[in-house]
This record gives C-alpha cells, structure tokens and sequence, in this order.
C-alpha cells in the first residue's frame, strides 16, 4: 500500500452524504401546500413566502444571533410572511410552518443502500470522520435523523468548536481526534469554499470536490485536487491514487 496511503477521510454532511437540497424542496412544497389548503392564501403568495425563506435562510449568520435557531428561523417565516402581506404576520401561523418545514425536511434526510454500503467498505480500510458546518441543534438533528453515527469513527459539527470549515483549527482538531496528521488525510465535500479551500489550508493530502450539477467554478475559487459527481465515485478515485488496495471479488 506504500508510505503515502490514506489513513483517514473527512466526509461532509448535507448534499455529500445526504440530498438537503432536494429534503428541503419537498418541505417547502408541503408548507405551500398548507398557505392555500388551511390558510387560503393564493398559489404566487405561497410560492414568494417560500422564496423569501429560502434567501433569509441562505444569509442566517447564527453565531451572531442572540436567538435559539428555533426561535430565529420561526422569525424567518414571520417576517416572510409579513413582507408578503403587507399586514402582521401571526407568530403561531409562522410556528406551524416552521415546524412543518422540520419535520417534513427531516424526514426526508436518509442514507441511501448505497451510501452506507460504501460507507460500510471504506471503513474497512480507512478511518472515517463526519465534518459537518452549521448549528448545533439542527446539524445533530439531521445526523440523527439520517442515522449515520454507525458508519463514522467521529462526528464533528462546526456549531461546537470556535471555529468552522475552512478554517484549519477545524481540520488539525479532527486529525488530533482520529490520531492522523493532516498528509494522511482527503477532504470531501459539495461546497468549494469551505469543504475544498478548508482542506486545502489545513495542507490536507487531499481534496475531492462532489459537483453533483456540473457547476462551473468561478475563476478564483479554490481548486480541488478531484472532481466526481456523486461521492459513490470516491472508492474509485481512492484506488486510483493507489492508497487503497483493490478488492479482489
């Protein structure tokens, strides 16, 4: 297996391991659904609430809120609403959105056959870490949800260390926990700026970029050393870097 052999992969979480952006889709369809049907609000209404969440979600900063993430995403939905209507936004019809949305969305956050089949071999042969950014509460809720905690030697959420992806203290403290350093280590992940540049300024062995859309990166985003489409391609690329044996059928 030779002197550079992988000893460890560091696998993100939220469309690597599992699909959010299609979870959170169909929970939003199911809270539009609920607008017209229960609430009577029209079919443009519903979908430019939905709208406006998903942009108060994509620019939440909840370190910085003062707020439980329950408590701040609930005001996402009120003020959604409110800026919608024109008109108060009742706090209990945002509660039932939100709660809606949750539970909807999580139910939806699985591990495919194949996933934890692959998960499964690799761990064979190599050491494997969950690294996942984002608050506490909701990333260990999707973790449970998804039941992933069998097929990882450690869970690492961003929310609990003072620091996320792509600083490198985040990287140096999951090689300490797994006892690697950072040469023995590949980085896996969906998002260019924290998954790859993280690695990258951790001085990983690695990077392997999940570009699941054919995205084209912009010219000054971080480089990662592989791109696949789907992480079920990683065994492959791991065996083409000769760190890991093939096994015979």
């Amino acid at each position: 297996m030779g002197l550079n052999r992988v000893r460890a992969v560091f696998l993100d979480l939220d469309n690597t391991l599992i699909d959010t952006a299609e979870a959170s889709r169909r929970a939003m369809l199911e809270v539009i659904k609920l607008l017209k049907s229960k609430y009577q609000y029209k079919e443009g209404e519903a979908h430019v609430i939905s709208e406006k969440v998903q942009v108060k979600f994509s620019q939440e900063c909840y370190r910085e809120s003062k707020m439980s993430i329950t408590d701040l995403r609930i005001s996402h939905w009120e003020e959604a609403i409110q800026e919608t209507r024109g008109e108060t936004a009742s706090r209990e019809l945002a509660k039932e959105c939100y709660f809606l949305w949750k539970s909807t969305r999580l139910q939806h956050m699985t591990l495919s056959e194949d996933v934890k089949n692959m998960l499964t071999e690799l761990r064979k042969e190599v050491s494997l870490l969950l690294l996942t950014n984002g608050d506490t509460q909701t990333q260990r809720e999707k973790i449970e949800a998804c039941a992933c905690q069998p097929y990882f030697d450690a869970i690492v959420v961003g929310g609990e260390q003072e620091e996320e992806k792509p600083s490198p203290s985040i990287f140096y403290y999951c090689c300490d926990l797994l006892g690697v350093q950072p040469g023995d280590c590949v980085m896996v992940g969906d998002t260019l700026e924290t998954d790859i540049q993280g690695g990258l300024n951790a001085g990983l062995k690695a990077t392997v970029w999940i570009n699941k859309n054919g995205i084209v990166p912009q010219k000054q985003s971080p480089v990662p050393h592989y791109v696949v489409s789907s992480v079920l391609e990683l065994h492959a690329i791991l065996q083409n870097m000769d760190y890991i044996p093939s096994v015979s059928p």
